[in-house]
C-alpha cells in the first residue's frame, strides 16, 4: 500500500512541533540551573528527578517511534511520534517548576 506523501504543512508540523520542544528543555534547563545556584525555588529532589526521568521518556520516545516507523508511517509523522513524549514531560516539568515561582498562566 502506498502512503500518501507529507504535505509541507505536515512537514512544519513536525518541525514545528521539535522546536517547541527545545524552548521547552531550554526553559527547564535554566530553571533547573536557577535552582542549583539557590536563585530559583526547587524541590529538593530535583537533581534526582533530572536524572530519573530521561531513560523512561527516551525510552517513550523511541518505542513511539519506532511503531510508527515499522507501520509504514512518513518521516514526519515517526518523528512527530517521537517528539511527543519528549515534549509532554519538557512542559509537564516547566509548569512544575515555574508553578513554584509563582508563575501562573492568566487567562486573557
Amino acid at each position: 500500500m502506498r502512503r500518501k506523501p507529507a504535505n509541507s504543512i505536515e512537514i512544519w508540523r513536525a518541525y514545528a512541533g521539535l522546536g517547541m520542544l527545545a524552548l521547552e528543555a531550554q526553559a527547564v534547563v535554566g530553571m533547573r540551573m536557577l535552582g542549583m545556584s539557590g536563585a530559583w525555588p526547587v524541590g529538593k529532589n530535583e537533581n534526582r528527578k533530572m536524572l530519573s526521568e530521561k531513560p523512561p521518556a527516551f525510552s517513550k520516545a523511541a518505542t513511539a517511534a519506532a511503531r510508527k516507523a515499522a507501520s509504514g508511517a512518513r518521516p514526519d509523522q515517526v518523528l512527530s511520534a517521537a517528539v511527543k513524549p519528549l515534549a509532554q514531560t519538557a512542559r509537564a516539568n516547566r509548569k512544575r517548576l515555574a508553578a513554584k515561582a509563582g508563575f501562573r498562566r492568566t487567562k486573557a
